[in-house]
């Protein structure tokens, strides 16, 4: 199935997206770093969060098919660029964080685990880019 989204660039380094099914829109911004004003997710940031998202999306659906409880669940993306010899996404740090760990088995936490590992951004990225993931879980 495709979806399109359609992009407006307004100058500036700033650009608005429209996802066509919703019509939901959300906008970017070059970096500090880069030239930009960074009042916005940049494109990279957008890669980041689309990692993070995915990996809860698709444990969400092993966790209802498990009759598990995410709700809470704390991911955090720490994205790290760099230069040479091209600006691009060096790594993506991924830290999850089980806020009902004491309720998730052994096994729940191996499906889990699986499934975050086998989302389809984490499986679309640059074998280069660096995908340290940790899970956490709280006594």
């Amino acid at each position: 199935m495709a979806v399109e989204i359609n992009i407006t660039y307004h100058g500036g380094l700033r650009c608005a997206a429209t996802h066509e099914p919703s019509g939901q829109t959300l906008s970017t911004d070059a970096p500090l770093d880069n030239g930009g004003k960074g009042e916005a997710f940049s494109p990279t940031d957008l890669v980041a969060t689309a990692l993070g998202t995915c990996m809860a999306t698709i444990m969400g659906r092993v966790a209802d098919q498990n009759n598990l409880n995410l709700d809470g669940l704390q991911i955090r993306v720490l994205k790290e660029m760099a230069t040479d010899p091209v600006r691009r996404i060096r790594a993506l740090k991924t830290r999850l964080v089980f806020p009902r760990a004491a309720a998730l088995s052994a096994a729940d936490r191996a499906k889990l685990e699986a499934a975050a590992r086998a989302c389809p951004v984490k499986q679309s990225l640059h074998p280069e880019v660096q995908l340290p993931i940790e899970f956490v879980y709280p006594a």
